[in-house]
């Protein structure tokens, strides 16, 4: 949602040394991230070299993980994308935030929510395990309805395997390019309001299959979890009992985004 950073390629002798400094003070890693955030606009080429190269040297090598915008799953065609998950990259994470076309567009999140489905789905049926990430409050008062409803459908159309909720929060140093691309008047949700965006998003999702969800990023008012739909009754029991008892909500001293 922000560019605050010039996208720029390392070479592979940067990327290669940098693998070999993290192997020899970690060579009983089983878990590997491939940062920055837009790791797939690299070649497909440069990733396998990449993938193969860390599969080579930790033995212990269990998860090969990134981040995924919507267009990079797009561009790259399915044959690319099964071979990169040949080559060990096995999960992908995709930052969502919502569902509703006018709000994608006011955040420049540089994707339709077709796009975003058709993405997502062609990772899934390349075997990689998709994690992806909503963010509560992201509409404000204004468009909390269009927000959760389209956001729900577009996570019901593509059901990933695990579903992060995190939960708004503009802090110095982005509050004002927020509310320039946002263009008109924001006004942000109190806690009973992200309660009821959390209700009906957990409400109005209708997975094809069980969604690891859960609400526990430091910026959720409340940490929440479950497996959708199984625990759909459970949750919405929660937040009910936490409308009655705010006082047992995260203070807002603690929450950051």
């Amino acid at each position: 949602m922000y560019r605050t950073k010039q996208y720029v390629e390392r070479s592979w002798g940067e990327i290669k040394n940098e693998i070999d400094i993290a192997y020899e003070s970690q060579p009983d890693a089983s878990r590997i991230f491939l940062a920055d955030g837009d790791a797939l606009s690299l070649s497909t080429s440069r990733l396998i070299q990449i993938l193969e190269y860390l599969q080579g040297k930790f033995s212990k090598l269990e998860r090969i993980s990134c981040y995924a915008m919507p267009r990079n799953l797009i561009q790259k065609d399915p044959s690319e994308l099964s071979q990169l998950r040949r080559a060990g990259l096995g999960m992908l994470y995709v930052g969502i935030e919502t569902g509703n076309d006018l709000l994608l567009k006011r955040v420049t999140k540089g994707a339709t929510s077709r796009g975003i489905i058709q993405g997502c789905i062609r990772a899934k049926e390349c075997g990689f395990t998709l994690s992806c990430m909503v963010i509560l409050g992201l509409g404000g008062k204004k468009y909390t309805q269009d927000h959760i409803k389209d956001t729900a459908r577009v996570l019901s159309d593509i059901s990933p395997h695990y579903l992060g909720a995190l939960t708004l929060i503009l802090e110095e140093g982005i509050y004002a390019e927020f509310m320039t691309k946002f263009g008109e008047k924001f006004e942000h949700l109190d806690d009973f309001e992200i309660l009821d965006e959390l209700q009906r998003l957990v409400e109005f999702l209708q997975p094809n299959s069980p969604i690891v969800f859960r609400a526990n990023h430091a910026s959720n008012i409340y940490s929440v979890g479950g497996t959708l739909p199984e625990d759909k009754g459970r949750l919405t029991s929660l937040i009910m009992e936490l409308r009655r008892h705010p006082e047992m909500l995260k203070p807002k001293v603690l929450r950051r985004f």
